[in-house]
């Protein structure tokens, strides 16, 4: 065997190179002379190598499937053989569109089970909105969950910061909302009974806090799942959603020191019937960063009392 041939086998965690290189320079001795990496080995011969520094195999990177299956893991608030609840970021996108490339449709692929089967969405959340975000692990908990969000089994509670402070501190918003398209982009906006693509929107409110009479921290509860929905019925009432760039029209309005200009929406807590046994799946997700810092800087305390559990169905 040559000789190079042969370190590289005695020692694996050496590159073939790095062996030719300290045989080149006279490191390795063969039977007390120099050698050359080509010189081919007989038996009885003895062998004088340096020190050697053996490197640790290098760690093998994540596939970029293992990589995304960790994500969706760590950032799981509930999860069983049927159903799993998680914390969507604010800026992920729930599926793809245009200039989309990662988003969460896309990450669920990295959770297929061994018969091929990937966990199915069962409803949305809009890219800048963080929090409670439902997802089926089986056919069946797909069909099952999507009948509960249809016949509004399902109950949702978000919060929200809003520019000033509603003056009835709880209410009913009842609308119909229509899409409008603008140039390269589209909004919901208010419109009649009757009207093209107009659909029924009603949610309710209740102000938890206030600061100054100039923010308020609204919780909201959606009895319909329009989209845009609580943005458009935020704006619609005089109080949109803080950094809203959608929605925010309330004119010469600053923003407060410290508060980041994103958008103020959380998916705070969801009550799903499970697919399986009927029982309520009760989950709450915290507050992102950016809400969390205004929460603070404003003094609400998130451990108060959330008016909107008691609101009624319809």
């Amino acid at each position: 065997m040559r000789l190079d041939r042969f370190l590289t086998h005695r020692f694996p965690g050496l590159a073939l190179t790095h062996i030719q290189r300290i045989v080149r320079k006279g490191e390795v001795r063969v039977s007390g002379h120099r050698a050359k990496p080509s010189d081919r080995l007989e038996a009885g011969w003895g062998i004088r190598v340096p020190p050697l520094r053996l490197d640790a195999p290098p760690a093998r990177e994540p596939s970029l499937n293992e990589a995304d299956a960790a994500f969706i893991k760590d950032i799981a608030l509930y999860e069983d053989d049927d159903i799993l609840v998680i914390n969507k970021p604010m800026g992920l996108a729930v599926q793809g569109g245009p200039g989309v490339h990662r988003h969460v449709d896309g990450l669920l692929e990295a959770l297929r089970d061994r018969a091929g089967q990937k966990p199915r969405l069962v409803h949305r959340l809009d890219k800048d909105t963080a929090g409670c975000l439902v997802i089926a692990k089986t056919r069946l908990a797909a069909a099952t969950l999507a009948k509960s969000f249809r016949s509004r089994a399902t109950r949702k509670i978000y919060w929200a910061l809003v520019a000033g402070v509603p003056r009835v501190k709880q209410g009913r918003v009842s609308t119909y909302l229509a899409k409008e398209e603008m140039e390269g982009d589209s909004r919901m906006t208010v419109a009649q009974h009757g009207d093209d693509g107009a659909s029924h929107a009603l949610t309710y409110y209740a102000v938890v806090d206030q600061a100054a009479q100039k923010l308020a921290w609204l919780s909201l509860k959606p009895v319909t799942g329009r989209t845009h929905q609580l943005r458009a019925h935020a704006a619609h009432i005089g109080h949109p959603i803080v950094g809203d760039p959608k929605y925010f029209d309330v004119e010469n309005w600053e923003l407060p020191g410290g508060i980041q200009n994103k958008l103020h929406l959380l998916a705070r807590r969801i009550v799903v019937p499970h697919p399986r046994t009927g029982k309520p799946v009760d989950v709450t997700a915290p507050l992102p960063p950016h809400i969390q810092q205004s929460f603070s800087l404003l003094g609400f305390d998130t451990s108060h009392y959330d008016p909107i559990e008691e609101a009624p169905e319809a």
